[in-house]
């Protein structure tokens, strides 16, 4: 038998709050990417891991944020903690691939185009994991080419939005890179649910004692990465770079895919600093008439 799936019960509310959750977490991740490619050393590393963290988690809470709007009328649907949990390992680790490698080879070339597709299929491997994790009485069916479309949707605006964060150029540049990559989680979420059709083994209603609805069994799943995310939040903003463009200590060597602008930039500032701080004692020194 063929189950009647709804996508959205509850109309645009969870499309609306899954993207703004995949921007988040982009915007978060990918402004510590940034960050990364001007530090070095264990600094690096650490921007690198918690952009990876941050990505991995807000593709995730936007994967199950959606998931709470996805029912099939005839059957309850039950998570397994154990897959639901490892998809976020997966988008943390695959995502985390990516992003090592365009922190550190640079936004340019054949790092950024692996890194990028790596990145992307991250996200795709998130996805159908999470989905392998639902249980009800029937079976997933995909359609192979819609599958392929969503996959590619994943890699192409992936690689797009972390060249958009290796350009370097400011706080805004990083908001719209997040929007992008809110794009590719969305976008590839969607299309991969267009690909769904489920076959139920048997016409049974909702079990009032089992059937539990989305939301409630999946918010309490998600309290970890959202507080994660909080956290992640409070560290970007308390880092000067984050927001007024403040860089101390000497900038790293430049890298293929750093402009070279921005690197004079962050200098220039340097130097105007130091030459302010020379110039103002001798400013107060009573000139001889």
């Amino acid at each position: 038998m063929q189950g009647t799936v709804d996508g959205f019960s509850y109309g645009l509310v969870t499309p609306v709050v899954a993207y703004l959750m995949a921007c988040l977490g982009g915007a978060l991740g990918l402004r510590c990417t940034t960050r990364s490619m001007l530090v070095d050393g264990r600094r690096r590393i650490g921007w690198l891991a918690l952009g990876s963290a941050a990505i991995g988690s807000g593709i995730w809470t936007m994967h199950f944020v959606a998931m709470m709007g996805f029912k099939v009328l005839q059957a309850p649907i039950h998570y397994d903690p154990l897959t639901t949990f490892a998809s976020l390992a997966v988008a943390i680790v695959m995502v985390g691939i990516g992003i090592f490698m365009v922190g550190s080879k640079g936004a340019g070339g054949a790092a950024l185009f692996t890194g990028g597709t790596l990145t992307g299929l991250g996200i795709a491997s998130m996805h159908y994991l999470g989905m392998a994790g639902m249980r009800l009485n029937g079976t997933f069916q995909y359609n192979t080419a819609t599958v392929a479309a969503s996959v590619v949707i994943a890699v192409v605006a992936a690689i797009a939005a972390l060249w958009a964060a290796g350009q370097v150029r400011g706080f805004l540049w990083s908001v719209g890179a997040s929007l992008v990559m809110g794009i590719a989680v969305s976008g590839m979420h969607y299309t991969g649910m267009a690909a769904l059709s489920v076959h139920l083994h048997s016409a049974a209603g909702p079990d009032p004692a089992d059937g539990s609805s989305s939301a409630a069994l999946l918010a309490p799943l998600m309290i970890g990465p959202l507080v994660f995310l909080l956290l992640a939040g409070v560290v970007v903003m308390f880092d000067p770079f984050m927001i007024m463009g403040r860089f101390h200590g000497s900038p790293v060597e430049r890298r293929p895919g750093i402009p070279a602008q921005a690197t004079a930039h962050i200098c220039r500032h340097m130097e105007s600093r130091t030459g302010q701080e020379h110039r103002e004692p001798r400013s107060r020194t009573p000139q001889n008439r």
